[in-house]
This record gives C-alpha cells, structure tokens and sequence, in this order.
C-alpha cells in the first residue's frame, strides 16, 4: 500500500487545492457532459447537479469518502424510453419531465434501500444480486446502447457520411490511445481528451457550427427543470417501469465502486461511514439532480483513477472540484461551446464508451469466477442477454410496459431466485 500525499482528511495549500481541484473536474467532465447530450437534456445542469450531489455526497458520508458523483450511463437508453427520445431537429429530449420523475422516483428507492440496510444489514442485497444477475444486465446496459453509438458516428441526417464517420475514428482512436498508452494522470481521462482530439479535428474539416456561440451570452443561467413548473407531474407506470429497475445496476456499481474506493484510500466504506449512508447520499444526489432538472448521478470511476494515481485522497479537493463545476455552469459561451461538438464525435466516443460497460460486466463474471459450467448460470446469463439486447417488452397497453434492459433485470432477478442451487455463501466486506 502506497503511502498517501494528501490522506482523507489533510488540507492542501491553495496552490495544490486549485490544481488539484481542476485535475478531478476535468477527469469527470467529459462523462458528465456526454451523457445530457446522448439524451437532450442541459450540459450546464448536469454540470451544476454533479458539483451540488457531490457536496451533498460529502456531508452526508461525514466527509470520510473522497468520491465524486457525475452523470450515469446506466439510465441512457432508460431516459429514452421513458421520454420517447430526443428531437432530431432540436437536439432537444421531447419529454424531459418525465426523466425527471422517473429520476426522482430512482432516488426514493434509493433511500429506501440505505433504510434497509441501516436496520437489517447488507447482506440480503448481496443475495438479491449476485453477479451472474448484475454482470449480464450491465453488458446488455452496453451492447443495447451499440447501435445508437454506430448511427451517431457514421450517419448525419439518416444518411451516411465518410467525413463525419472520419472525425468519429479520430476520437475513438485518441481515447484509445490515452487509455492504453499513456500511464500517468492523461489516462484517466481518455474521454475529455479524445473529446478534445476529435473537436480539434471536426473544426479542421469544418463540420463545427460555431453560431451558438457568437449568439450565447458569457454568463448564463442552467436551464432549469422545475417540477409544476417547467413541467406537469404526471406519474406513470411506463415511467416508472422504465427507469426504476435499473437501480439493480446502479447500486451494485456504487457497492463496487465503494470497495475499490476503500482498498486505494485504505479505509472500510462499508464498515465506516456505512453503505446504508452512501447509497442514502447517492439516492440523495439524483433525487435533487432531478428536482432541477438533472441526470442520475453516480460516483464515478474516473476520479478513483485519479486518486490512484495522484496518491491525493483529501476530501477537501473532490469539495473544490465541486465548486469548481457548479461556477462553470453559469458561463454560457462554455456551455455553448459544449453544445457544438458535433454528433460523429460524440458517436466515436460513446463506442469506446459503450464497449467499456459491456466489457465491465464480462469482467464482473471472470472476476467473480462464475461458472458457465453450470446450466444454472448459463439460463440466467442467456435469457437476460437475449431479452435485454434484443429489445423484448411486455406490453399491457399503449401507455404501460415493461420493456429492453428493465424487463431484462427483473426477469434475471426473478430466476435467480427462483431457479435451484443459488449459491448461499455469503461474502462479508465488514473486514
């Protein structure tokens, strides 16, 4: 184990603390901003909802856990269905609100579960989804998203285009290239930089429409989504449907998450602040994310490649990178900068990116040693791939089904319980 620079709870000097504030806002920067732009919704609240979610995040763990909360990936295709899309003329998400609903309802469960394992323990989550049920949905999370990623990279206006499937290459291929190659801070984050790399190259050949940002005022507000406001509430089982049973994806990942966090830092999350608390503050930060009109949050990867690598593991530099992410939301020409990057570069990115959450649920299934020697293990795996990526829904009517990756995870859920020969060994964090 590493000695640590900066241990969880030393204060660097100003000087460190900008640098190494803005170090973690861009390792997460790319991610945050990619996932609004997949699904219509405001780069500059996603932005703003990950440094306020953040900070909520600190307080509610009693600043013991350095981790920064940034957009889900998980809730993409989700938010489509649950919206019916986003507009191809606008760019725009053609029902936001209910997103937002569906993102607040997301939140509730959340903390529903943290009370849970406040008064019971954990361990019947870990029951409830072991990995053969939770590695095949995040690769169905992956490979269902795979065809968006293609279209968005290789087409414009439906038709095909080598000009802008080449500026998609050029990013993929710098991401790949700071993943693979470079070892120090550069690559953990291979997003911001091919995003760069591939914008770079898009205004060069001149597919960059740069008129929003003659247009955009230096400082602006977010646009807002605010509940019976900007929107009607207007709960539904299609909504809820839609985006809710993901949570069995998302809290699996935030555990994992946790425990990688724990063995960098040297500390126990699940012991101490506790998991009821940091999934309790997860659940928090969307909750509140949506209220304004923001994506699910999920602590991210990306920063905890940064600790590792930084060896800086003060809570008080993920709090300055929040700041700093909520004070770049209001610049406008920034944000409308952002709105500019073309759809081949966000297509060339999001193959890399899509690819690496399928391939982190292979990696949960070799990790875990799971064994498709067992017709046990096989059914389950198969039938969530199947049903997951090839799209099957049960429909009850027009307005209410259960349907892709949702129908996918329960059904997965359902088998796992009720299938012979569940593993019963239990595996215990508390030490």
């Amino acid at each position: 184990m590493s000695k640590a620079v900066l241990d969880i709870n030393d204060k660097p000097s100003s000087g460190q603390l900008i640098t190494l504030s803005f170090q973690h806002m861009f390792a997460m920067f790319g991610s945050t901003i990619l996932v609004p732009q997949l699904v219509g919704l405001s780069p500059a609240i996603a932005l703003l909802t990950s440094g306020i979610a953040t900070i909520m995040f600190l307080l509610i763990t009693q600043f013991k856990v350095p981790a920064y909360l940034g957009s889900s990936f998980a809730f993409i295709a989700p938010i489509l269905i649950a919206t019916g899309g986003v507009d191809q003329a606008t760019g725009a998400n053609i029902n936001p609100g209910n997103a937002m609903i569906g993102a607040m309802a997301v939140g509730i469960v959340y903390g529903i579960v943290s009370l849970l394992i406040w008064k019971t323990g954990y361990k019947w989550l870990m029951r409830l989804l072991p990995p053969i049920v939770v590695a095949p949905v995040i690769i169905v999370i992956g490979l269902g998203l795979s065809g968006t990623a293609v279209g968005m990279a290789m087409n414009v206006n439906g038709e095909y285009s080598f000009l802008h499937f080449s500026a998609a290459l050029v990013t993929l291929f710098s991401a790949i290239i700071f993943t693979v190659y470079f070892k120090n801070i550069l690559s953990a984050m291979p997003i911001l930089m091919g995003l760069i790399i591939g914008y770079i190259y898009s205004c060069i050949i001149g597919i960059v429409d740069f008129s929003a940002v003659k247009e955009a005022s230096f400082f602006a507000m977010p646009e807002f989504l605010i509940p019976g406001v900007d929107y009607e509430i207007n709960i539904t089982l299609k909504i809820l449907l839609a985006m809710v049973p993901i949570v069995i994806v998302t809290i699996s990942e935030h555990i994992g998450h946790q425990l990688v966090l724990g063995k960098v830092v040297n500390r126990n999350y699940i012991k101490d602040p506790g998991l009821h608390r940091s999934i309790f503050a997860d659940g928090l930060g969307t909750f509140v994310s949506a209220l304004l009109g923001g994506p699910p949050k999920t602590t991210y990867g990306e920063n905890i490649g940064v600790l590792a690598i930084t060896r800086v593991y003060s809570v008080y530099v993920i709090l300055g990178a929040a700041v700093i992410a909520i004070i770049v939301s209001f610049f406008g020409q920034a944000m409308a900068l952002i709105s500019t990057i073309p759809t081949a570069v966000l297509g060339g990115i999001s193959i890399l990116l899509f690819g690496i959450i399928a391939s982190s649920g292979l990696r949960m299934l070799v990790e875990n040693n799971v064994d498709f020697g067992n017709n046990r293990n096989m059914v389950i795996a198969s039938v969530i791939l199947v049903v997951g990526i090839g799209g099957a829904a049960l429909r009850f009517s027009e307005s209410f089904a259960i349907e892709g990756m949702a129908l996918a995870a329960i059904i997965g859920v359902i088998l796992n319980l009720v299938l012979p020969g569940r593993d019963t060994k239990e595996v215990d964090y508390d030490n």
